[in-house]
């Protein structure tokens, strides 16, 4: 952190911290109060929102330096490598968030569609809880990566016979795809869905 206003209290110059998808919200709308300010109409995110502060556009890590509601900042642990926790902030609570919300446990039966940045880390998470995690993929050639990652099975989506041998056992599917694809017969496009 470079420097501090003067009505931050928890953080100090200096200190090693990270942003996730929020730089600020607004505080007051329904959603804020909730807690749930990744809902609030009038937040800002970290990329591709108009920057209150600055001015101009949130260009997220493209920025030399950014402002930060101290609300949004989190710190991350001396013992942490930065390149390491970088990804929780953005790919990681995307996808922890349905996983806890959803209450996926030891026991349950996950499915996680895709294996890029978002499946890779929804996989990680999916068992660190304990569920019997699935993986889904079109590429062949991804099977050894979900399965180094803590995959239990990988499907290959494109074979109707393993696609049919698991339909309608999962307690939990966790898609990170974001092109329009097909599910159940119908075309959606990237979502958290509990089935």
């Amino acid at each position: 952190m470079a420097s501090v206003g003067a009505k931050v209290a928890k953080f100090k110059s200096g200190d090693l911290v990270g942003v996730g998808c929020l730089v600020d919200s607004c505080g007051t709308c329904a959603e804020c109060k909730d807690g749930l300010e990744q809902f609030c109409p009038n937040m800002t995110m970290t990329y591709g929102s108009t920057d209150v502060v600055l001015g101009g556009g949130t260009l997220g890590g493209y920025w030399a330096s950014i402002v930060v509601d101290e609300g949004f900042v989190l710190r991350i642990p001396a013992n942490l490598d930065p390149a390491g926790a970088a990804p929780l902030l953005c790919a990681g609570i995307t996808t922890y968030s349905p996983l806890r919300h959803w209450g996926v446990t030891k026991g349950k039966k996950v499915g996680v569609v895709g294996l890029g940045g978002l499946g890779n880390m929804g996989v990680k998470f999916s068992k660190a809880l304990g569920a019997h995690t699935v993986v889904f993929t079109t590429s062949e050639s991804k099977k050894a990566d979900a399965l180094r990652l803590g995959a239990s099975e990988v499907i290959l989506s494109k074979n109707a016979a393993e696609m049919a041998k698991h339909a309608g056992s999962f307690d939990f599917t966790l898609d990170t795809v974001s092109a329009t694809h097909g599910i159940a017969g119908s075309s959606t496009s990237s979502s958290a869905t509990a089935t």
